[in-house]
């Protein structure tokens, strides 16, 4: 007979509690398709956008068409784009007194967040699924189709770690005019990254800190992965772009997964 520890069933009605918690806002996309059909549709038409309006504009690696370069980018924005979504998401129930109304049910601490991220999470597979789609119609395409899960993996991986800092920043400020301010600092952020333009053409230093932003591996990693040309670069960063696509998410989720927690069991005290 299987004895279950202690640890074990907390762990077990984490679980299960987040899941239920999940299943309510895949209930509010069922009854608000508007907001689904939105978060879908708007990076489509940031990419088609970028692609027809600046294609003819921008150097591209030798050899690459602009679609083909700039898909890789794309995706990774887009999931960066996500932070601020998950932080609307947590400032809105804050505001509301849903966060307070789920901390005085008997479920896990961690049970509300892990719903956030599994329902966050699933959004992002949707949106990245539609972005995958556009790049098929306009002539993007992946070398192999385990390079392309691969990349597709470390994309996922990216969210899900910026799912965990956009829960803390929300519990943090519970505000929802907050959230302008992290929008605001996405699209730098983004920016500078090599998701768009080669950070060897930036001025040293600001070269460095591109080179090290965590966008920046992902995409240099997802491009190597779906056998997209890139921009490469002689740093150790740049050349071990699909061990930092890793490493990067991974500390990210560690630090803000423990400072969700923690901040959550301790808010109105």
């Amino acid at each position: 007979m299987t004895v279950i520890s202690a640890n074990e069933r907390r762990l077990w009605w984490a679980l299960a509690d987040g899941w239920t918690v999940a299943k309510r806002d895949l209930i509010h996309w069922v009854n608000q398709p508007m907001t689904v059909v939105f978060g879908v549709v708007f990076p489509v038409v940031v990419t088609l956008a970028f692609g027809y309006l600046f294609g003819g504009a921008v150097n591209v690696p030798e050899g690459a068409d602009y679609f083909t370069f700039l898909m890789p980018g794309m995706y990774g924005m887009t999931m960066l784009f996500g932070l601020s979504a998950t932080m609307i998401a947590i400032t809105t129930d804050a505001s509301k007194g849903v966060t307070d109304r789920f901390r005085s049910m008997p479920m896990a601490p961690s049970a509300v967040l892990i719903g956030r991220a599994l329902a966050d999470l699933l959004h992002s597979v949707l949106v990245l699924a539609a972005l995958l789609a556009c790049g098929l119609a306009v002539g993007w395409r992946p070398a192999t189709l385990p390079g392309a899960l691969g990349a597709v993996g470390l994309l996922l991986l990216l969210r899900f770690s910026l799912l965990w800092a956009g829960m803390y920043l929300g519990l943090l400020t519970k505000d929802p005019g907050a959230v302008v301010a992290i929008q605001a600092l996405e699209f730098p952020i983004g920016f500078l990254s090599n998701a768009f333009v080669a950070p060897e053409t930036m001025p040293g230093w600001l070269g460095a800190i591109s080179e090290w932003n965590p966008l920046s591996s992902t995409v240099a990693a997802a491009r190597e992965l779906f056998g997209n040309p890139g921009w490469g670069g002689d740093s150790w960063v740049a050349q071990h772009a699909v061990l930092m696509a890793v490493a990067w998410p991974v500390a990210i989720t560690v630090v803000f997964f423990a400072l969700s927690v923690r901040l959550y069991q301790r808010l109105d005290r």
